[in-house]
């Protein structure tokens, strides 16, 4: 939606990196709702089954319920990424005009670790006032994703969990990743999947066992604490890398498709739009994009291949 955030998440766009002068895309340069509809149509009808805005932080995007109605009618699920900072005053908006998925990030529940690690003025009483409000709209299920960094939140790993126990909401551990160029990323930061998993389980009374996934292509590994209280998932792209069957593709704010997370390099979709490709050839172009794909960073990581090239920032194409 687009590649502007009210937090500074260290992991995500430092600072130093993304301050008052930082060159923000132009309003002229963003895909328009119209634009985004469309494309979205030509998305499912080449068989897409699920839609999800992020962003940056999709919720500074001026009227979004607005483009959910829009997507809404295109008859698939739709979902949203969301800091949770702004929630409140757009949870109901959101769930009336047809928003059926929320994700929330929540890296921590101690306030200082909080703002050290997003270096905003917001702290995670905003982010579960968020939350609360999405429930009062008529939200259920709420995923919220933590991102785990050693040497910064690995200690709050159990609060986390025995918070969001017996909520009905699912919280999901994501390891530390390299994505983008500007988080000077180190292998030693990554706390595994199988380490957090051994936090919480280590905790009193919250034994977890495995969940088999719903579907091919789920991010998640999937647990569920053995008393039935609930239940927790871990993204573990850094340790156990998942390219091959990876399902994901992702449009940037500026009509580029990335079909990787951690892409060099996206297609122009954008100008063919706007020089009146009909939708067939648009839909011809992302399917030969799509077939073409070759993706598999995470593997050549994983294996400590030399000289990978400069990867897209996580602000510009989502999470």
């Amino acid at each position: 939606m687009t590649d502007r955030c009210n937090f500074r998440c260290v992991y995500c766009m430092p600072r130093a990196l993304y301050g008052a002068d930082h060159p923000f895309l132009a309003r002229a340069e963003l895909l328009s709702f119209e634009e985004i509809e469309r494309l979205a149509r030509i998305f499912v009808g080449l068989g897409v089954r699920k839609l999800r805005l992020t962003g940056g932080e999709p919720l500074l995007r001026r009227d979004l319920p607005e483009l959910v109605r829009r997507l809404a009618c295109l008859g698939v699920p739709i979902a949203l990424t969301t800091n949770g900072s702004l929630l409140r005053a757009q949870a109901a908006a959101l769930k009336s005009a047809g928003l059926t998925r929320l994700t929330v990030s929540l890296d921590t529940l101690d306030p200082i670790v909080f703002r050290r690690m997003n270096d905003a003025d917001y702290g995670p009483a905003e982010v579960l006032d968020g939350i609360a409000a999405a429930v009062e709209a008529g939200f259920e299920t709420i995923k919220v994703n933590a991102v785990i960094r050693r040497g910064a939140n690995e200690d709050g790993v159990l609060e986390l969990a025995r918070h969001f126990r017996g909520t009905g909401h699912v919280l999901r551990f994501i390891e530390y990743m390299d994505v983008g160029e500007s988080n000077g990323w180190r292998l030693e930061d990554v706390v595994p999947a199988t380490e957090i998993l051994q936090r919480i389980a280590a905790g009193d009374g919250m034994a977890l066992e495995p969940v088999a996934p719903r579907t091919r292509g789920e991010v998640a590994k999937r647990f569920r604490y053995r008393d039935g209280s609930g239940e927790i998932g871990a993204i573990s792209s850094v340790s156990r890398p998942f390219c091959g069957d990876c399902v994901r593709a992702r449009l940037s704010a500026d009509g580029r498709i990335f079909t990787c997370l951690f892409a060099t390099q996206g297609r122009d979709i954008k100008t063919p739009l706007r020089a009146g490709a009909t939708d067939e050839a648009l839909a011809d172009e992302i399917a030969a994009l799509w077939r073409a794909r070759e993706d598999r960073y995470s593997e050549l990581r994983s294996r400590a291949t030399p000289g990978l090239p400069r990867r897209v920032e996580m602000s510009y194409i989502g999470g």
